[in-house]
């Protein structure tokens, strides 16, 4: 699975312990069974399930076409079956799906319940180490997205990986948020269907949201994700507060507290009033964007969404906003304007001072300073020198 091996930094080491964790119903069991019988072409896989039957396995495997002769399933929640499975087998890759399903006898707790999983993960982990095991385990999530079960249980394995995903979307993502083996900035793109995962090499044209007409309070960025170039769309709208409710701020793929430094520096720094209003931002396709490089979008979005002025469609601006409202360099801005220029982009306003501009760039590439620069190369006016000042009033 080139995604998945993307993500791992080319494979999975033998005896590597990892974790993977994700929401119910994202697709971890599916992801997994498909690795496994791709593994089964060259070597013996045990698939452990403890939340479906055998035959609720077999079902999914035969839909997505991941049976093997060398694949092999067993439906236990007991630690001593699965170990007595592992010793008939001799498998090279384990799958526990999930870990917080399996007990252990003279354990105390409830399974799923700290100490069991403690111990659980402890002893699969000294069985990895000792045989030489690969094994994938399935962990839970919290309602804040977080790993469930005690911190250690990230601390013993030697991967963790997060998978996710809008369940009503098709789009899913795998990251890396440990991996003692290889890159941990890395995401490797999954669509699900319904015959499967399929991997996502070119990922790009999926976060972008194909408007006819120029649509004010949108910006496309360019975000880098590990060695990989995101073309990404975020979408801002804003709306006057009534009466004396508290505005609200509302984010859906970004950072909430990036977004909420970038509304004060443009307020301070670029005179963009958006004090009595609420703000929502997100965007498109449900990527998660975390990188600092996105400030630059966010500012100029929810600049033209007050103003209801639209950014030129073939227009892409990534750059880190500072507190002084000074646009910061980011790395790799040879790939990201590749990248927008494949994509079709011909303009692009990046933080001034970039030396890594190929010479052969085609793109009319505008390079400014601070916010109010970047403002009035976006949208073609200096908001201090033609009366058109961008505030709510």
């Amino acid at each position: 699975m080139d995604e998945l091996d993307r993500v791992l930094g080319g494979g999975l080491v033998p005896g590597t312990v990892a974790l993977l964790a994700g929401e119910p119903g994202v697709g971890k069991s599916t992801l997994l069974l498909e690795a496994g019988a791709l593994a089964a072409e060259n070597s013996v896989v045990l698939y452990v399930t403890g939340e479906e039957s055998v035959a609720q396995v077999r079902q999914r495997a035969d839909r997505i076409g991941a049976v093997s002769e060398r694949l092999f399933l067993a439906a236990e929640t007991d630690l001593a079956a699965v170990l007595a499975h592992v010793d008939a087998v001799d498998p090279a890759l384990l799958i526990i799906d999930s870990v917080q399903t399996i007990t252990a006898a003279g354990i105390e707790g409830a399974p799923g319940g700290v100490t069991q999983v403690r111990e659980i993960t402890s002893a699969l982990v000294s069985l990895a180490k000792q045989r030489t095991l690969t094994t994938m385990l399935v962990g839970h999530v919290t309602k804040d997205g977080s790993i469930a079960g005690p911190r250690s249980l990230e601390h013993l394995v030697d991967v963790v990986l997060h998978f996710e995903g809008d369940s009503r979307g098709r789009l899913r993502m795998v990251r890396a948020l440990k991996n003692r083996f290889g890159p941990t900035d890395e995401i490797g793109c999954f669509e699900l269907g319904e015959f499967g995962l399929i991997g996502l090499p070119d990922p790009s044209g999926l976060f972008l949201s194909r408007q006819h007409q120029p649509v004010p309070g949108t910006c496309v960025t360019v975000t880098l994700e590990g060695r990989r170039p995101l073309v990404a769309e975020v979408q801002t709208l804003v709306c006057p507060v009534d009466g004396g409710e508290p505005s609200r701020r509302v984010t859906s793929g970004l950072d909430p507290a990036r977004v909420g430094m970038v509304v004060a520096v443009l307020h301070q720094r670029a005179r963009v009033k958006l004090g009595r209003i609420d703000i929502y931002a997100a965007t498109v396709g449900g990527v998660r964007l975390t990188e600092p490089s996105v400030d630059l979008a966010v500012a100029l979005a929810l600049a033209g969404a007050l103003t209801n002025l639209s950014l030129p469609p073939d227009l892409v601006a990534f750059g880190e906003v500072g507190l002084a409202g000074e646009i910061r360099s980011v790395a790799g801005i040879g790939r990201r304007l590749a990248e927008a220029g494949r994509m079709g982009f011909r303009r692009a306003i990046v933080p001034v001072g970039t030396d890594a501009i190929p010479a052969d760039c085609p793109m009319d590439v505008r390079s400014v300073a601070d916010l109010a620069s970047a403002i009035a190369a976006a949208f073609g006016a200096d908001p201090d020198g033609d009366g058109r000042k961008f505030s709510s009033a």
